[in-house]
C-alpha cells in the first residue's frame, strides 16, 4: 500500500540545495493532512554526513543511496537510484524541485513507474475527500490556474518551483532513522561518460536568493532605466528583477523575470517600480516580507498587497529615495 510523502533532496557538490528543504517543509504540511511521514531521498557520493541535516530541516526517514557513480549528476545512475527507491517503498507522494536536474530526472522516473508527473507546480495540497494531492500549475501561458489530480496512479509526482514553499526552520534535536539503500549500478547504467565539470562564475546573486529586490515593469519606460533600479539595489545590498513585460520587451534577461511564468521570490524587502500588478506578477512576490510600489496610477493592483504605496513619477522618485538611503547608512557607519 503507498504511503509516506518523499522528497528528493537535491545536492550539488556535496552541499544539499535550497528547494529540497523547502519541500521538505511543505511535505511536513502534506504528510500532516495524511497521517503519514516525511521521507528524504539523498543520492550522491560520500554524503552520509547530509542525512542529519535532511532531519534537521523535517525529515522523519532519510534513503540514503551512496555510490561513486553518483558523485555527478548523470540522468541514467540516478533514475535508476530513484526508481529502485520508489519500487522498494512505495511512495504516495514524491516531490522534486523544478531545477534542471528535477526537470530531468522527475519524468524519467515518472515513465518507468507508470505514474502521471504534474510540472513546475506553485501551490500542492490535499483533498479533503479523496485525500489525493491537487497539484496547482499554471496554465496557457500563465493565464490560468490548472489544478490536477492523479486519482489512479501511485506515487503521485510533482516538480515544484523553488522559492514558492517555504523551509521550515533547522532543529538540531530532531531525530530520525536514515536507512542505506544500495544499489547494484552496472557498467551499461554509465551512458554518459563525464570527463570534466567545468563551472562558469556568475556574479550576480540568483533574485530568489536576493533579500532585497528592486523591481521594474513597463511602467518605467525604457531599458535604460534599470541603470536608475540597479542604484537604488545597490544602496539596499540588493538585486534587480522584473515583470515579464519588460522580458518580453527585451529590456532585461528572462532569469531576473518574477511571476508565475518567471521566479517565485521572497525577499525581506521588494520594490515594485512601474509595475501594474497582474495577478500572474503577484502570484511570484505576494510572498515577500515588506512590498514598496511606486506607480503613478493610484487605482493600480500592485497597491492592493503593498505596504507602502507611492503615487507619483518614479523618475523623480526613485533618485531621491536612493540618494536618501545612502545618505543614511552614511552617518550610520558614523555614529
Amino acid at each position: 500500500m503507498s504511503r509516506d510523502v518523499f522528497v528528493f533532496a537535491e545536492q550539488r557538490d556535496g552541499a544539499l540545495q535550497k528547494v529540497g528543504i523547502e519541500l521538505i517543509g511543505e511535505a511536513a504540511r502534506l504528510a500532516a493532512d495524511l497521517g503519514q511521514k516525511v521521507v528524504a531521498v539523498l543520492l550522491g557520493s560520500d554524503i552520509e554526513a547530509r542525512a542529519a541535516e535532511l532531519i534537521a530541516y523535517g525529515a522523519d526517514k532519510v534513503v540514503l543511496v551512496d555510490d561513486p557513480i553518483l558523485k555527478e549528476y548523470s540522468t541514467e545512475p540516478y533514475t535508476k537510484g530513484v526508481y529502485t527507491v520508489v519500487t522498494n517503498y512505495d511512495p504516495e507522494i514524491f516531490l522534486y524541485g523544478a531545477t534542471a536536474i528535477g526537470r530531468d530526472l522527475a519524468p524519467r522516473v515518472a515513465a518507468r513507474t507508470h505514474t502521471g508527473l504534474t510540472a513546475d507546480c506553485t501551490k500542492l495540497d490535499i483533498d479533503e475527500d479523496t485525500k489525493n494531492l491537487l497539484m496547482t500549475r499554471p496554465a496557457f501561458g500563465g493565464n490560468i490556474m490548472a489544478t490536477i489530480e492523479c486519482a489512479d496512479y501511485r506515487p503521485q509526482m510533482a516538480t515544484v518551483r523553488p522559492g514558492v514553499m517555504s523551509a521550515r526552520a533547522r532543529d538540531n534535536s530532531r531525530s530520525g532513522e536514515v536507512i542505506k539503500l544500495k544499489v547494484k549500478f552496472t557498467d551499461a547504467d554509465i551512458t554518459v561518460n563525464i570527463r570534466e565539470v567545468v563551472k562558469s562564475t556568475h556574479k550576480a546573486t540568483d533574485i530568489t536568493e536576493a533579500k532585497a529586490l528592486v523591481s521594474g515593469g513597463r511602467g518605467i519606460g525604457s531599458p535604460e532605466k534599470f541603470e536608475m533600479l540597479q542604484k537604488l539595489a545597490d544602496v539596499l545590498d540588493g538585486e534587480i528583477s522584473s515583470s515579464r513585460a519588460s522580458v518580453d520587451a527585451g529590456w532585461i534577461a528572462k532569469d531576473r523575470q518574477v511571476g508565475q511564468t518567471g521566479k517565485t521570490v521572497r525577499p525581506n524587502l521588494y520594490v515594485a517600480c512601474g509595475i501594474s500588478g497582474a495577478i500572474q506578477h503577484l502570484a511570484g512576490m505576494e510572498g515577500s516580507e515588506y512590498i514598496v510600489a511606486i506607480n503613478k496610477n493610484n487605482t493600480a493592483p500592485i497597491f492592493n498587497v503593498a505596504d507602502l504605496g507611492i503615487v507619483g513619477d518614479l523618475n523623480a522618485i526613485v533618485p531621491k529615495l536612493t540618494d536618501a538611503i545612502a545618505k543614511y547608512k552614511e552617518e550610520k557607519a558614523k555614529v
